[in-house]
């Protein structure tokens, strides 16, 4: 490892094509062993892991614009709609036209998925439980991971 131009930098690492090595790999190796460990827990509920994320954000926004919903989860119209009309069809969900606006789909959840809210809340905690990670570490990752998910866009706007 060396200093050069004030940045650290591991020769061994820079431009590496070790599998391991890559940032990529290692976060989606993670993203897919967190999943992993939510499935028992959502599969008590029902639900599949990206169900669960829309829950999330129609339980803290109430009726919420298909639009908005797909921005919030950093997801595409065509990969939010048909997991929508599955949670429809599940009755979790109820989807209708916005009257100000006819081309806006407005989805909010169902008494049976606020219902569901009730058996959820205990998620997060007990997927810390089986992860043994603290409070100021989950902290602390969370929010290295949201300005590594803020840079990336923004290197990504760049090369646009």
């Amino acid at each position: 490892m060396s200093v050069n131009n004030g940045r650290v930098t591991n020769e061994e690492t820079e431009g590496s094509l070790i599998l391991d090595q890559q940032l990529c790999f290692a976060l989606y190796a993670a993203q897919r062993a967190v999943t992993a460990a939510y499935r028992p827990l959502l599969d008590e509920l029902g639900l599949t892991y990206p169900q669960y994320l829309v829950l999330l954000v129609l339980w803290e926004r109430g009726e919420t614009a298909v639009k908005e919903l797909a921005a919030a989860l950093h997801l595409d119209y065509g990969t939010v709609s048909p997991l929508l009309k599955r949670l429809e069809g599940a009755g979790l969900v109820r989807r209708e036209r916005a009257a100000h606006d006819e081309r806006s789909v407005l989805i909010a959840p169902t008494g049976r998925a606020e219902e569901l809210r009730e058996r959820a809340a205990r998620v997060p905690g007990a997927l810390l439980a089986a992860t043994e990670l603290e409070g100021a570490e989950v902290a602390r990752l969370r929010e290295e991971l949201w300005q590594l998910a803020r840079r990336a866009e923004a290197a990504a706007e760049r090369a646009r």
